[in-house]
Parts: structure tokens; C-alpha cells; sequence
């Protein structure tokens, strides 16, 4: 399986809620793909052949094929099957940003993966036509923007204090205890737990182990696969490579070398894209 990837950041008005945009194209023989727990809700468009997912997070939900998908935090991976292509576009969406883009707390999300007109509505579907239509990854892009910004209530909100506590625990990699956030937004550590799970879909000691891994595997993903294990255990806070190994198993389903061998061989390092790309100022 070969596999190009395109980054690009989003607008302005939508950076409060989505992180980046991911295109992706894929060619070569019948395969699947571990879809990764990450401190990201996921929003896919296909951009030919329907996403294919064999197991989902949920093990209650059955097989299916979606145009357009959202998915919730989740603790352990989907699995995608495909026919040896596919193309579309993955937007990285802050649980933060769940009350306004979708209208509800990320916590009713947790483990869930829906097609996203059960949220969007017929903006799921004006937004699969126009990228398909569109020619080029900014033209695409920036419709995502537009839609996006038209969709956003920046009015809804979580609470401060929850929002404050994620962020701190994403930019340290999950390694705050879970006594030690509590502490940084005043609130005991059982209320921060009761709201995490109803704005997050997670309790702050399990989104720091999913954090842990983002980072974990994101440093290996871009070392190409070339990083130390031992010494990328000690980098992002676990107590040795047996725990990374154990970890990566729980969360990835395989280990470290396992996914890297299965996910990465023949692929690309992304592309970032900016707006001097597409001959526009953004």
C-alpha cells in the first residue's frame, strides 16, 4: 500500500474547535488500518469509496460502510478495511469544541463512531458534494473552513475550568496526575472527574494515557519509525519500554514495531500545505 498525506491548518475562526485538516489518498492492495485512540474527535469525508469499518470502538456496533463519519474519544482502535484505495479528508476536532460543532457535550460521543448527518444534518452532505467537486486539496480545505465557520456557535462553551484542565493535560503529554490537575483549576478531584466524563467522554486519568500514546506514537511516526523505544519511553513519561510496549498494546491493539511495520512502510511523510500553495492569503 502506498499512501500521500496533505496537512493544512484552518482558518481562524475555526482553530478554537479543530486542531488541522488531513487529506489523504491511497492506492495499492486490499489492506486495513488501525483508526488510533487520540485526544481528537474525527470528522471524515470521503472523497471516493465509503470509509469501511470491520470493528468498531464500540463493540455493540456493527459493521459499516459511511460517506462522511464522526467519531468520539475512544480507547481502543477501529478497524478499517479497504479495497486498495481511498481519499478524503480527516478534520483533528477538539473535544472542547463538541457543544459548538455538533451541537453536544463530547462526552455523549465517548466510543461512538456516526454518520455525521446524525449531527450535521444536510451540511454533511453539502460538504461531501462541494469537496468532491472542488479541484485540489485548498480548494477542498478551504470549503471545510467555510462550512465549518458557517456551522460554529462560538457561544457554546464547557466550563472554564474543564477547559483550562485539558488543555493543560494535552500540552504535557498526559503526564499530570489526575490530583495534580485537579489542583491547577480548584476543583476537587472527583468533580473534575464528573465533568470530564460529561464534556471529554473520558476521566482525566484515561485521557492521560491517550495522550501519553498520541504523543508516543506521533515520535515515532515522524522518526520513521527509527526511534529508540527505551529512549521514547523515557521522552513521554513512561516508567520503561516494558510500559510503553504494554501501553501501545492496550491502546493500538499490536505493538510499537508491529503498527509501525503494518501502518508505515510505503508511506509518505504529510505535506504541509499553506496558503501560499494555493496562490491565496488566508
Amino acid at each position: 500500500m502506498e499512501a500521500q498525506y496533505v496537512r493544512w491548518r484552518p482558518a481562524a475562526a475555526v482553530r478554537p474547535f479543530a486542531d488541522w485538516y488531513t487529506g489523504y489518498e491511497q492506492h495499492g492492495l486490499p489492506g486495513r488500518h488501525r483508526g488510533l485512540p487520540s485526544p481528537y474527535l474525527t470528522l471524515i469525508v470521503t472523497l471516493d469509496e465509503p470509509l469501511r469499518i470491520a470493528a468498531h470502538p464500540d463493540p455493540a456496533t456493527p459493521p459499516g460502510r459511511y460517506d462522511t463519519l464522526i467519531g468520539g474519544l475512544h480507547t481502543t482502535p477501529a478497524i478499517i478495511t479497504h479495497d486498495g484505495r481511498g481519499a478524503g479528508i480527516q478534520v483533528a476536532l477538539s473535544p472542547l469544541g463538541a457543544r459548538a460543532l455538533l451541537g453536544l457535550p463530547a462526552g455523549e460521543l465517548a466510543g461512538a463512531d456516526l454518520d455525521a448527518a446524525c449531527l450535521l444534518g444536510p451540511l454533511a452532505d453539502e460538504l461531501r458534494e462541494r469537496v468532491c467537486l472542488a479541484a485540489g486539496w485548498p480548494a477542498r480545505f478551504r470549503i471545510v473552513d467555510e462550512l465549518l465557520t458557517r456551522r460554529a456557535d462560538p457561544a457554546l462553551a464547557p466550563a472554564p475550568e474543564v477547559s483550562f484542565a485539558w488543555r493543560r493535560l494535552c500540552a504535557t503529554g498526559g503526564t499530570l496526575s489526575p490530583a495534580e490537575l485537579a489542583g491547577e483549576t480548584g476543583w476537587s478531584g472527583r468533580y473534575l472527574s464528573r465533568r470530564f466524563g460529561i464534556e471529554i467522554g473520558l476521566s482525566p486519568k484515561v485521557a492521560a494515557r491517550v495522550a501519553r500514546f498520541d504523543r508516543a506514537r506521533r515520535r515515532l511516526q515522524a522518526s520513521g519509525g527509527a526511534h529508540p523505544l527505551a529512549a521514547l519511553a523515557v521522552e513521554c513519561g513512561y516508567y520503561d519500554q516494558a510500559h510503553l510496549s504494554r501501553e501501545f498494546s492496550a491502546l493500538a491493539g499490536v505493538p510499537p514495531a508491529r503498527w509501525w511495520a503494518e501502518e508505515f512502510r510505503n508511506v509518505q511523510s504529510p505535506l504541509e500545505l499553506t496558503a501560499a500553495d494555493s496562490g491565496h492569503d488566508r
